[in-house]
């Protein structure tokens, strides 16, 4: 079954316009490098330098905030999802 991680409509120009991908990771850290194995350079969109989630970036694991959890070191099983969504920025 293995981690299902979506990607934002802005980041799918990197996953040959797949919606989708499927790792098999113990850890949200460790699906990102997946992720980047398989896609090179979606990684550098998602965190920064020192290997952090950019702070106008948010990752969930199902429906909870890694940065509540314990952010990249999030421990997944098997059938968890993650969600990459960008923050929006704007207004007034």
């Amino acid at each position: 079954m293995g981690n299902l991680i979506r990607i934002p409509t802005p980041l799918r120009n990197l996953t040959g316009n797949e919606p989708e991908v499927t790792v098999n990771a113990t850890s949200v850290g460790e699906a990102l490098d997946q992720l980047e194995q398989a896609h090179t350079g979606i990684k550098a969109r998602i965190c920064d330098e020192q290997g952090n989630v950019r702070r106008f970036v948010n990752v969930f694991l199902n429906d909870e905030d890694i940065r509540f959890l314990d952010n990249l070191n999030t421990p997944l099983k098997d059938g968890d999802h993650l969600s990459i969504i960008p923050a929006i920025a704007g207004g007034r």
